[in-house]
């Protein structure tokens, strides 16, 4: 379909995992652009975190994304409210302790890929029709994990992997129906999620070393939610941010074997990448 300007005035989103982190920022910034906001999250504080971003343009459910009859429910309250959805962000989702595939819990894979994978689409067929009838839009988060080497962190790659094919899929099927789905790229966000998962690990934070120094410039989860809404009011089918990662993503068919090459034989990940085996 043809993109133009995409008003998101009075427009109804929904936003999972939305009291904290790239949610919370991105429900404040769509209601500052107008939009109606509907905020879904696992906190039992849902509800009260809405309240408080706005008592009239913003409503909170308790849901767990895994769980298809939960969202189907939180949608329904939604429809109660607010009479629509016209976008529905995936946004939902889980960090594990970083390790190798040799000694990672084979629980903690499957939380993983129940909330990252299953979470996000449990979000698109829970919303689907509705987003449907308003000619509207899908966005889902990914990672610039999706393309480059996922080592120490296999699991979540892999997981943002199955993401991306999710979004370029939906893109396809769904511009038939006037509907257009953005895939979002993020590199490390200051996020709760980043601070326990990586912050708050040594090893994590060796492993990021290895890259060049200029990818891992960090984003406030404010400069993510503008990217979001920037994006939803251009209909834009692929977000990465910082921008200094999209040479790295055109080029990933040469890049990603070299940097594979690269990371095999470079001695500090080795060492780091030996830790994390035997902790």
């Amino acid at each position: 379909m043809t993109r133009g300007t995409y008003s998101l005035v009075d427009k109804v989103v929904l936003v999972t995992g939305g009291t904290s982190g790239i949610g919370a920022a991105t429900a404040r910034e769509l209601l500052r652009r107008g939009a109606r906001v509907a905020v879904v999250d696992i906190d039992s504080g849902t509800a009260d975190f809405a309240r408080h971003l706005s008592p009239t343009a913003a409503m909170g459910v308790v849901a767990d994304v895994t769980e298809r009859a939960q969202l189907d429910a939180a949608v329904g309250s939604v429809i109660d409210r607010f009479g629509r959805i016209d976008v529905a962000i995936a946004n939902a989702g889980i960090l594990i302790r970083a390790a190798t595939v040799r000694n990672t819990p084979p629980a903690a894979i499957s939380k993983l890929f129940d909330v990252n994978i299953t979470g996000a689409i449990n979000t698109v067929q829970a919303t689907i029709e509705h987003v449907i009838d308003q000619r509207g839009q899908l966005v889902l988060l990914s990672s610039v994990f999706s393309f480059i080497n996922g080592m120490g962190t296999v699991p979540y790659a892999m997981s943002k992997a199955a993401v991306e094919q999710l979004g370029r899929g939906l893109r396809v099927e769904l511009a038939m129906h006037g509907v257009t789905t953005t895939t979002a790229y993020f590199s490390l966000i200051e996020t709760p999620m980043i601070a326990s998962g990586v912050d708050a690990d040594p090893a994590a934070g060796k492993l990021l070393e290895a890259l060049p120094r200029p990818l891992l410039r960090r984003l406030r989860p404010e400069d993510a939610a503008t990217a979001l809404a920037d994006g939803l009011q251009h209909r834009t089918p692929r977000i990465i941010r910082p921008r200094r990662w999209r040479p790295l993503d055109a080029t990933r068919g040469i890049s990603g074997p070299l940097l594979d090459s690269h990371l095999a034989k470079h001695s500090p990940t080795r060492t780091a990448l030996s830790e994390l085996d035997t902790r």
